[in-house]
């Protein structure tokens, strides 16, 4: 077995490959994507184009309202089970059972 080192100096470079299917792919998607974006500039106007920014601080406020109805829920709930019932109602541990 003959015992060889390779150097960097060795290897070849790969020859170029034409452009395959998932560059093109990407090409269209990527060109899709500044047409949209363009789109949307001229239809509702620069300073009306949402932002990562616009969409984090949406979500923000919606995650406080979802806590606050949450909040405002488990105090009804509380209220309603802290109630005690009507005097005049005879509560029993088990549901009678009318027979006819």
């Amino acid at each position: 077995m003959i015992d060889e080192e390779m150097t960097v100096a060795d290897m070849k470079p790969a020859p170029a490959q034409p452009a395959g299917l998932a560059a093109v792919s990407r090409a269209v998607v990527a060109t899709a994507a500044d047409l949209i974006s363009n789109v949307q500039r001229v239809v509702v106007g620069e300073e009306n184009v949402r932002t990562a920014r616009d969409n984090a601080w949406d979500a923000m406020l919606a995650d406080r309202a979802r806590n606050q109805a949450r909040a405002d829920l488990i105090r009804e709930v509380a209220a309603l089970v802290a109630r005690r019932a009507p005097r005049g109602r005879k509560m029993t541990k088990t549901p009678q059972v009318v027979r006819g």
